[in-house]
């Protein structure tokens, strides 16, 4: 992604945290991190920036729980950045989409005609686009918090394991949980020539596509 692009997701995310935060007073930062999807640390990360810059004050609440409010500034941040949101949404697509062709007219030039997806969210929606328009197959769609439900014609499954690798390339279809999804296709055994990544218009690869 590049600057421009990360801007973007930095001005998404703030958004979502006041958000967030002007719903519902006692949030915890793991409860922000798990409903927004952005790692703990991350979380943490920008609600530090929010506060120095006096958007949000930390407030104390009985048994040792902490929450966070939205100040006067913090409201008139938020609402300025509603503005943005739609841009963001726009400069999302355009860059995914691009990203994704590369990475999908690279696996088909080296003789691949199916994928898998993991990661359901609105960057799996536009990573389908691309791959339907380059003219590969999606093989399965792995997801474990969404497994059941449908993604277009699939059926959404929950995450292989090694002994289940069909091996077939996996492409990380998810923006906000990508590194997490890379790392427990890791934990379980995946061989990470397998797992893929759409980044700079690039394919991310740990091997040649020619050992595929």
């Amino acid at each position: 992604m590049n600057d421009a692009g990360k801007k973007s997701l930095d001005t998404h995310r703030a958004f979502l945290l006041l958000s967030e935060i002007e719903q519902e007073e006692t949030l915890s930062q793991r409860e922000l991190s798990s409903r927004l999807g952005i790692a703990l640390g991350l979380v943490n990360s920008y609600l530090k920036n929010l506060v120095a810059k006096g958007y949000v004050r930390i407030r104390s609440f009985p048994k040792n729980r902490y929450g966070y409010l939205l100040t006067p500034q913090g409201l008139a941040e938020k609402s300025r950045l509603a503005y943005l949101h739609l841009s963001y949404f726009t400069n999302l697509y355009q860059t995914a989409r691009q990203d994704y062709l590369a990475l999908f007219r690279a696996l088909h030039a080296s003789g691949i005609r199916r994928v898998c997806f993991c990661g359901v969210d609105e960057i799996a929606e536009i990573a389908y686009l691309s791959l339907r328009e380059i003219g590969l197959d999606l093989l399965e769609v792995m997801d474990d918090q969404h497994a059941g439900e449908s993604f277009f014609d699939k059926k959404v499954s929950p995450l292989i394991t090694g002994s289940e690798t069909t091996n077939q390339p996996i492409v990380i279809t998810s923006l906000k949980r990508g590194d997490d999804l890379a790392d427990e296709l890791l934990r379980r055994g995946v061989n990470r020539s397998f797992i893929f990544r759409a980044e700079n218009g690039q394919p991310y690869r740990t091997k040649s596509l020619e050992d595929l």
